[in-house]
């Protein structure tokens, strides 16, 4: 079963349901990273790039960017953006899971998650083994996951609810303790000009991996782990972090 799904209707108001992440914080973390890698410029991937904010924050830091996501109404907002910015983003209609480049890149990024809709180990270090083959030597590849106690503890069995002029959402979590598995059920209301509301309904799936066991993929698919910190900062993880950030190397093929 493949439990990574395209993002729908909600793609067409995804970005102001995002407005309390701060992507400008996360895009100057990444800079760091790669610049203390010794990575100022050239190719890099946005894995799971969405709409397509991030992707734009490192295209105007000077990075050639490539954004691969496996929903084409994502991607649909990310080529608005790119007419609007005018930079020179190549966008690939790809699954992660079976993402495919025409060469290597400098660096890859996966953020907001992305890599928590990968539910099955296998899958995971699968993804793991292709961004280490996409990579140029001792390439880097930046990514964050939410942790176990967030979907235990943060978001899981709870209901989020949101009322704006542009729409409203449900958004229920429930989390699975022996699987992983966290469920979103989301149900979107969209105004339309006659007054009346449609209504749309999508369901995702999310898992949760513990850090020992996503240091041990890493491993397997043959990269380096350089450091984790809670979320995008330089702090060590706790046991209460929500997000982890990852810095892993690319470490022979």
């Amino acid at each position: 079963m493949d439990n990574f799904q395209a993002y729908g209707e909600f793609a067409r108001v995804y970005d102001m349901f995002q407005d309390n992440v701060d992507y400008q914080t996360w895009g100057k973390w990444l800079k760091q990273q790669l610049a203390a890698q010794g990575i100022t410029d050239g190719l890099v991937l946005d894995l799971g790039c969405g709409t397509g904010t991030m992707t734009e924050i490192l295209a105007e830091a000077g990075y050639d960017m490539i954004g691969v996501d496996n929903s084409g109404e994502m991607l649909a907002e990310a080529m608005e953006k790119r007419v609007e910015s005018g930079h020179d983003i190549l966008y690939l209609l790809q699954d992660m899971q079976e993402f495919e480049l025409y060469g290597t890149v400098r660096a890859v990024v996966s953020v907001c998650d992305s890599l928590n809709y990968i539910t099955e180990e296998e899958e995971l270090e699968h993804v793991f083994a292709l961004v280490n083959n996409y990579l140029d030597p001792q390439g880097i590849f930046l990514f964050d996951m939410n942790t176990v106690y967030k979907y235990q503890t943060m978001i899981g069995n709870t209901t989020i609810a949101e009322t704006r002029d542009e729409g409203s959402f449900i958004w229920e979590n429930s989390y699975d303790e022996e699987t992983g598995i966290n469920t979103y059920e989301l149900a979107l209301f969209i105004p339309r000009e006659d007054g009346l509301y449609e209504k749309d309904e999508e369901v995702h799936y999310q898992r949760a991996y513990s850090l020992e066991k996503i240091k041990e993929l890493i491993g397997k698919a043959g990269m380096e782990l350089l450091a984790v910190y809670d979320a995008y900062t330089l702090e060590p993880p706790k046991e209460d972090s929500g997000r982890l950030t990852f810095v892993v190397r690319e470490h022979g093929k």
